[in-house]
């Protein structure tokens, strides 16, 4: 590392500096006499422009930049998961160790234990031609978690050299191997990659698998798919973030990652303090042994919030190459974009709408064109990568620029409605705002895994839903006694849905979780009740006749009374149900 630039302007984490011949876009520099790191986002002549991703209070012109020769990269290997690192890899704990509570400016630590040992397994032989992505060895990171070292991606070769089994840190040498040229390639336990560069892969693939997640108003009306995006739109108070929290406990990923990028310091306490108290309902396991946390707060540097979100994705992209699915929380996307609109402010860019930079839409596509399920490079697996972002528009306006250009990019919109949240209706996901456009690709799925008739099911559903919210706009005018009984038992019916189904408590031990079989039954009863009251009011049953309350209370309690794993008695409550109504139709 020389000293080369000279500082000439400073305005916030925008730094201009001089003599920066021989630099190149996008490198890794470090700023300052203490050291600042930061990233060359602009090159004229010799002159550039620094992003710097910490704070750079105390910085004078004249102080030098020093070369690194390498763009701005994450360290890929054993350590990752379990760790708590900031917005470009740094590792929060070993910060605390070094400075303290409050971390101090310029502090250097490694992004991996360097000095930690690891049990490993060699997996190939002396002589055997690897391709880019293939396996070399394993090491397994956590109980859960198996560690596939494998051959860096613009890298492969015949193995010359090969350690045997045993422990050994990341800076070990573990093989050597010789291209066709007859280069020669070092393989350590770790490789590096740029993390504005998305790591290759052989194929895409379609979607054909849901992302289960055990909350039913997604699982069953709004899927996604594993490999797909989504975007969990919503107001201050909504419950974006606790939704994050319940799809990363509950979903069947096998790795998340959870990016805290520019949110509240208290909220990302919570997470920090919660994880890994939390068991994995899969293994019984902490859920830490399965979790990555990136924790960028709205106190922390304003560049740092802008590279955490390309962090978090390329420690995804790695872990997808092994041949996991992983699910990235983003919370939020919305903070992510302010911090883009302040460092284009300084940088004095053409502004444009809401004073957001004219690249918004372009940089959110990018994002959310890592995500996919793939087959990984070395053709040996298949992985994937769910995107779910939370957008935190202002006044919960949907309309304003980052709600509108996420929509043009995710194919699954969660809109959470905060009139639902203040009536303690959750996850407050308003029914008639979301969608998904996962269906029809999930639809064999479903039909395969659960039921022929799930996507008919699905469909009767949400035409009550719709024709309830038409009815209550006539029921606020004039009052429900004026509609007639056809139309009354679609609103009874309909509050089954939203109360005995959509509503779903996480703190209830039973409704917490909610398997996609019971989620299907529950709803196969619900509207089963509809279909054997249907009949009877053209026969002019009276609707006080038609709501049984034994009946209906017993069926809004089926989802926090019928554990997952006892579906059988809802089976029979629908005969139940069959038998009143019978013998309801017997007597009229």
């Amino acid at each position: 590392m020389t000293k080369q630039g000279r500082i000439t302007f400073i305005n916030g984490p925008v730094v201009k500096a001089e003599n920066m011949t021989g630099y190149i876009m996008r490198e890794l520099v470090y700023v300052g006499e203490i050291k600042l790191v930061g990233e060359i986002i602009e090159l004229d002549r010799d002159q550039a422009t620094i992003q710097v991703y910490e704070e750079t209070s105390g910085m004078k012109p004249g102080e030098p930049v020093f070369s690194t020769g390498h763009p701005l990269s994450v360290q890929l290997g054993p350590g990752i998961i379990g760790n708590i690192f900031d917005g470009i890899q740094r590792p929060l704990p070993f910060l605390e160790k070094k400075s303290g509570s409050f971390i101090k400016r310029g502090v250097k630590v490694n992004s991996l234990n360097p000095e930690k040992e690891w049990e490993l397994k060699i997996k190939v032989e002396k002589g055997d031609y690897l391709k880019s992505g293939q396996l070399i060895a394993e090491i397994d990171e956590t109980s859960v978690i198996v560690h596939k070292i494998m051959v860096p991606p613009d890298k492969e070769g015949e193995v010359i050299e090969l350690v045997p089994d045993g422990r050994y840190s990341i800076e070990h040498i573990i093989a050597k191997i010789k291209d066709k040229e007859d280069n020669i390639y070092e393989i350590k336990l770790y490789q590096e990659w740029p993390i504005r560069k998305a790591r290759p892969y052989e194929d895409r693939l379609e979607l054909s698998e849901p992302l289960l997640t055990g909350q039913r108003v997604l699982d069953t009306f709004f899927p996604i798919a594993k490999g797909g995006t989504a975007a969990i739109p919503g107001g201050f108070g909504a419950g974006k973030t606790m939704t994050q929290h319940q799809l990363a406990k509950w979903s069947d990923a096998d790795l998340i990652i959870y990016i805290g990028c520019g949110e509240r310091g208290n909220e990302m306490t919570d997470v920090l303090e919660e994880f890994p108290e939390l068991t994995d309902p899969e293994t019984g396991k902490s859920m830490m042994e399965r979790t990555v946390l990136i924790a960028n707060t709205s106190n922390m540097p304003v560049s740092a919030r802008e590279a955490s979100i390309y962090t978090g994705i390329t420690l995804g992209e790695y872990y997808r190459d092994m041949g996991y699915n992983i699910a990235i929380m983003a919370d939020s996307t919305s903070r992510w974009a302010e911090a883009l609109r302040e460092i284009s402010g300084r940088l004095e860019e053409m502004p444009a709408e809401e004073g957001f930079p004219a690249y918004l839409p372009t940089r959110l596509a990018e994002f959310y064109e890592r995500a996919g399920y793939v087959k990984t490079l070395a053709g040996e697996s298949e992985g994937s990568i769910t995107l779910i972002g939370a957008v935190s528009p202002p006044g919960a306006d949907f309309s304003e620029p980052v709600t509108q250009n996420t929509k043009r990019f995710v194919r699954c919109f969660w809109a959470l409605d905060k009139s639902l949240a203040a009536s303690r209706h959750f996850p407050a996901i308003n029914w008639l705002d979301s969608y998904s456009e996962y269906l029809n690709e999930l639809e064999p799925w479903f039909k395969k895994n659960v039921n022929q008739e799930w996507l008919d099911l699905r469909n009767s559903a949400m035409s009550l839903l719709k024709e309830e919210s038409r009815l209550q706009d006539i029921v606020k005018l004039v009052g429900e006694d004026v509609l007639p009984d056809n139309q009354r038992l679609i609103l009874e019916i309909a509050r089954l849905i939203k109360i005995g189904f959509l509503q779903q408590s996480a703190f209830d031990n039973i409704d917490k979780y909610s398997d996609i079989n019971k989620q299907y039954w529950i709803l196969k009863v619900i509207l089963h009740l509809y279909d054997q009251a249907q009949p009877l009011v053209k026969k002019n049953v009276p609707i006080s006749q038609l709501k049984n309350n034994k009946l209906f209370n017993k069926l809004l309690r089926l989802k926090n009374t019928v554990p997952n794993e006892e579906i059988d008695k809802i089976k029979d409550f629908k005969n139940e149900i069959s038998d009143f109504y019978q013998h309801l139709a017997d007597n009229y």
